[in-house]
């Protein structure tokens, strides 16, 4: 599932004074572990939300596999989206919100007879698997914040995703439970061979998992490489 971004340019913003993006070509690899830098209103989320067709294009075109994406696409099984803080729903269990992730592929007949029990036996081995099975019925309000990260990530597996695209899935967390996201999500990336683009602030973590750093300043990508000098380049620009 390669990724490409052709020319791409976003409506303009008055906040901004320009487009959020401006012209930008780039592809993304099947199996890569792409992370996305900049600082505020560089473009990083945008550009995430553009690959998924959350946002709209004044120009360029982005294609997943060689199929041009667009906003009429209701359901993309090759895409899942981490959003920024996780996106749960408080008032439902872990194990409720990792269902809904099933959503999209259920018509509404189905819905209406609840979740088959193999999407459910699904459901509990990937808390399993993300240490989560002891908080499976618990309300996800009452999780910390690194482990209500692993219910959105289990809620995005469960989708069966080629990509997996995360907008900075560790804002607000301590040191110790974003380390452990990363951790997850480089695990997806080596064990299952997920393609996995992240948003991050943080640049010793994007050093320390992601193996190639697409950097943006004002809406244009100004370093496209490995990380292993990203303070220089973020200095740099």
């Amino acid at each position: 599932m390669t990724i490409e971004c052709e020319k791409i340019t976003t409506p303009y913003s008055a906040n901004l004074n320009r487009p959020i993006l401006n012209n930008i070509s780039c592809q993304i690899e099947p199996g890569e572990f792409v992370t996305l830098l900049g600082l505020n209103g560089a473009g990083k989320s945008t550009l995430l939300r553009s690959i998924v067709g959350l946002v709209p294009l004044e120009k360029g075109v982005i294609k997943v596999n060689g199929i041009v994406q667009n906003q009429q696409q209701k359901h993309r099984p090759e895409m899942a989206m981490l959003f920024q803080g996780g996106g749960l729903i408080r008032q439902l269990t872990a194990i409720e919100n990792v269902l809904c992730g099933r959503l999209g592929s259920l018509s509404a007949w189905q819905t209406l007879w609840g979740f088959p029990k193999r999407d459910r036996r699904l459901a509990l081995e990937l808390l399993d698997r993300l240490g989560l099975k002891e908080h499976a019925y618990q309300k996800t309000a009452y999780l910390s914040g690194g482990q209500q990260q692993r219910v959105a990530i289990a809620r995005a597996l469960i989708q069966n995703p080629k990509i997996l695209l995360a907008d900075e899935p560790t804002t607000g967390l301590d040191i110790l439970a974003a380390k452990q996201v990363m951790e997850t999500l480089a695990q997806l990336h080596s064990e299952q061979g997920i393609t996995i683009v992240v948003v991050l602030h943080d640049l010793a973590l994007a050093a320390a998992y992601a193996q190639r750093a697409i950097v943006l300043e004002a809406g244009r990508i100004i370093y496209d490489g490995k990380c292993h000098n990203l303070p220089e380049v973020m200095q740099a620009g």
